[in-house]
């Protein structure tokens, strides 16, 4: 099964939401960043290796597809895997088995296979980047996950969801957005996906002193900061952005580190901040 889209619009959610409603729900579940593993590490990190196979080789070690057996294996960002180590990974889809690294015996695994990308591997197999072979050995089933500014019925219950989930989680009497709230995320472009919105709301959640979300709240300008050294604070002004690093602190009782991760800032940013205010 392949999952594509955009990054933010969930595609490890739905890969482990279709792994919860499977047969196989009993097994693992190993998800794995192949874009992250570095060349040297691949093999070893997917398919194991023996004691002695190399110079930091001191046990036995199973790697993820063992690791999956009876379950599901997702592999995310698959388009970023090197072209010659595209072909070591379609061998051992093809055979349903591996061989460690250093070994010799032929272990069969029987797994889901789940592959997601932002990328198009059509360009890229037409580009010569991507083995077309692998691509249509993972495109069995294919699902896309069209960008959240494309299906804006979503928005509302998914802020809903995340306001419910965050509003426990930091103790907070919030029960719901008001239209304001509604018509400002609904107006939003979320370039960043769900995962913005998801980020977008938990900030909200922590600084908001009433029952509902406002338009006041919800800190769009947030996610188009970049690399300002204000991080994702809304520093519109600085008696504004002393306002937040000041709740900030008070909801953290005094912990910079936890009031740090409120603002989406780093704790150097953070001292230069209560420096600055004095605080």
């Amino acid at each position: 099964m392949l999952i594509t889209g955009e990054n933010g619009t969930g595609k490890d959610v739905l890969a482990r939401e279709i792994h919860a409603h499977s047969l196989r729900s009993g097994k693992p579940m190993v998800a794995v960043d192949a874009g992250a593993i570095t060349e040297t590490l691949f093999e070893s990190e997917l398919f194991g290796h023996v004691k002695g196979a190399f110079t930091d080789a001191h046990t036995d070690h199973v790697g993820k597809f063992e690791q999956a057996d009876g379950g599901t294996l997702f592999l995310d960002e698959i388009g970023n895997i090197p072209l010659h180590l595209q072909a070591k990974l379609l061998r051992v889809i093809q055979n349903r088995s591996v061989v460690r690294v250093g070994g010799s015996n032929a272990i069969s695994v029987d797994i889901r296979l789940i592959c997601a990308t932002n990328m198009d591997l059509e360009q890229l197999v037409r580009e010569g980047r991507f083995r077309e072979d692998l691509y249509y050995r993972i495109n069995t089933v294919h699902i896309h996950l069209p960008a959240l500014r494309e299906r804006k019925e979503d928005i509302v219950p998914l802020s809903q969801r995340f306001l419910e989930c965050f509003a426990k989680k930091y103790h907070r009497p919030l029960t719901g957005l008001d239209d304001s709230a509604k018509a400002v995320l609904e107006g939003s472009h979320w370039s960043g996906n769900i995962r913005e919105l998801q980020n977008c709301i938990e900030k909200a959640v922590i600084l908001s002193d009433g029952t509902e979300l406002t338009a006041k709240d919800i800190q769009l300008e947030q996610s188009k900061q970049g690399t300002s050294t204000s991080g994702t604070l809304r520093a519109v002004n600085e008696a504004e952005e002393e306002r937040l690093v000041r709740e900030a602190m008070e909801r953290s009782n005094g912990n910079i580190s936890v009031a740090a991760k409120m603002l989406g800032v780093s704790r150097p940013t953070m001292y230069a901040k209560l420096k600055k205010y004095g605080l």
